[in-house]
């Protein structure tokens, strides 16, 4: 697997606090929430908090793949694109755990692995 560019863990630390995730369901109809607590945990592995994801859970779990789409300060975009799965414990929940809010209840974690990254139509990786 292709590594990461550099500029984009670097675009990672710069960008806007709200993010959007996005998965399709079984019949390929998609489905985007915003997100807040996330986090970068290996070269490929990103994460996302899930407190009350409801058809985005279940798209998950029925194997869909996702897309983390997030704003850098400067308000340039980025994609990153590949599987995903829950993870009820195990080292990422650890790491979502060490940057939630202490006011937030935590589920699960959604564990994306990147496939593909974009900064607007320009394909990354």
């Amino acid at each position: 697997m292709k590594e990461i560019p550099e500029s984009v863990i670097v675009a990672w630390g710069e960008r806007e606090p709200i993010l959007v995730l996005s998965t399709v369901d079984a019949s390929g109809v998609p489905n985007s929430v915003y997100v807040g607590v996330t986090g970068h945990y290996e070269r490929e592995i990103f994460f996302v908090m899930n407190s009350s994801f409801q058809k985005t859970e279940v798209n998950i779990l029925e194997g869909s793949k996702a897309s983390l789409l997030f704003l850098t300060r400067e308000k340039k975009a980025y994609q990153m694109k590949g599987e995903v799965r829950l993870e009820f414990d195990g080292p990422v929940f650890e790491a979502m755990m060490a940057v939630k809010p202490e006011q937030y209840l935590a589920k699960s974690v959604a564990v994306l692995r990147v496939e593909e990254v974009y900064s607007g139509a320009e394909r990354l990786m």
